[in-house]
């Protein structure tokens, strides 16, 4: 099984299901209000090898990760954009989606929206009204009272004098309807209605408003987790105040339990310093494409690092991925075709093989606190044995096959090897080809077949991805 730091015990636990049967997991989701950047990515690229590595291990899953779809950011820009608050966030998140799809992420299994879930969040803060956990403000606010909650910080270890310090610094960057509190520290579970949010706010007791931002999460949980779940992830910059309040706020309105483990990513850097606008580094998916990086090659990127130290990443670093990905490439391409095989095998398949085979010790170094780039480090130190000992057929397959669990494990998708590129393809045979996956996308199997063959007895072969195809010479 896995072993993984946990933030609050401050020590490695073995993964597993409390349940005993399925690894429920929630993970903080994107604010959908513009492109997402590659410090986001690696947030949600880390998370999406956790999921992969409890998967092959043989444990289901359930994946939930929310999107905030309201929020200061969503209505501030959204009115700036003339847009009602629902179109301007769908766009960004079908934008989501999309590059969550070109890096090979898992999709969640269950993917709620706050905007959606404001009567859940208002049930919430009723209970925390009545046990005395929450208080309205004059203006309409209500506010979590952090004095209530004694172990408050446990999370993020801080001390009375920095959860002071830090709730200030947050209350300088917000409204002013902040100042209505009771204490410094105390947080908003309800912001009352201002003229700035135009018509985005929704009725409630204690007046028209809308959620505070911590609250989504604890009700999304609540509702389709429970009380105790398996894990909670995000990015260490969620630790305070975030998913101290969540643990605050969730412990109060249950019965006092909530994440059995945390599990937190650490910052990206870029060429050695902070991402950030002025700078120019803070690069989205389509950014680094349009210099001629594919996403198989960012992906690469953001789990070559461990994913509790800060990673640093450059333009070089990008170059280096595409080299080794070649170097998987050409070994795949080698085994692969003295197993017999003409595709890559299914995600299906190779969950069933379930084996790292050669590749044992490097599956052993993921499963210790997700080593992602010990586990690279010996794939690279046995890909040259595993294609030489692959003599016959048999072991050819049982190689190949256990190198694709390892590169499924991590997500790694390869390209085409420098040798299988083909320039030209004559025009009859491409335009065989498109007939041929327009029929697949019509499910017209025969139809699919019998082009493949036909190709394949003209010389060529046909590759296949998420994204189309490429022909190659056989």
């Amino acid at each position: 099984m896995l072993r993984l730091h946990d933030t609050l015990t401050r020590t490695d636990k073995e993964v597993r299901p409390l349940d005993g049967k399925t690894l429920r997991f929630y993970c903080c989701g994107p604010t959908v209000y513009g492109p997402a950047h590659i410090g986001n990515f690696r947030t949600f690229v880390a998370q999406d090898v956790f999921r992969r590595v409890v998967e092959a291990s043989g444990t289901p899953t359930l994946h939930v990760r929310n999107l905030t779809d309201v929020d200061d950011k969503t209505i501030r820009d959204s009115q700036k954009a003339g847009q009602s608050l629902t179109d301007f966030t769908e766009f960004w998140t079908t934008k989501f989606h999309a590059d969550c799809a070109a890096l090979n992420t898992l999709a969640p299994h269950i993917e709620p929206s706050a905007v959606k879930h404001i009567p859940h969040q208002i049930a919430m803060i009723e209970k925390l009204i009545a046990r005395g956990h929450a208080y309205a403000a004059p203006d309409g606010s209500v506010y979590f009272r952090v004095s209530s909650f004694k172990d408050y910080g446990k999370l993020s270890h801080l001390e009375d004098r920095e959860l002071r310090l830090g709730a200030s610094e947050a209350a300088s960057a917000t409204d002013s309807d902040e100042y209505t509190k009771d204490s410094l520290t105390d947080f908003a579970l309800w912001k009352a209605r201002k003229p700035e949010d135009g018509p985005n706010f929704w009725p409630s007791p204690w007046g028209e408003g809308r959620p505070g931002w911590h609250l989504e999460c604890s009700a999304m949980i609540l509702e389709y987790l429970g009380e105790d779940f398996d894990l909670h992830s995000g990015g260490v910059d969620l630790i305070f105040p975030h998913h101290e309040n969540e643990i605050a706020q969730s412990c109060c309105s249950t019965h006092g339990h909530f994440a059995a483990h945390w599990f937190h990513i650490a910052h990206l850097m870029v060429d050695g310093g902070k991402m950030s606008k002025s700078l120019g580094n803070l690069y989205t998916l389509e950014d680094l494409k349009a210099r001629g990086y594919t996403a198989s090659e960012v992906r690469y990127v953001l789990i070559s690092g461990h994913y509790s130290a800060p990673l640093n990443f450059t333009m070089h670093s990008l170059d280096s991925a595409r080299q080794a990905l070649q170097k998987l490439s050409k070994t795949e391409h080698s085994l692969r075709t003295k197993a017999g095989a003409t595709q890559p095998p299914s995600r299906d398949e190779v969950l069933k093989h379930g084996t790292a085979g050669i590749f044992a010790d490097a599956w052993s170094t993921l499963l210790k606190d997700l080593n992602v780039p010990g586990a690279l480090g010996g794939i690279f130190s046995k890909i040259k044995e595993a294609d030489q000992t692959a003599t016959d057929a048999a072991t050819a397959k049982t190689n190949w096959l256990s190198l694709w669990f390892m590169l499924e494990a991590m997500g790694i998708t390869l390209p085409l090897p420098e040798s299988e590129v083909v320039a030209d393809v004559p025009a009859e045979i491409q335009a065989l080809a498109q007939q041929r996956w327009d029929a697949k996308a019509a499910k017209d199997w025969a139809t699919a077949d019998a082009l493949r063959k036909q190709l394949e007895a003209d010389g060529w072969l046909i590759k296949d991805s998420k994204e189309g195809f490429t022909v190659v010479k056989k």
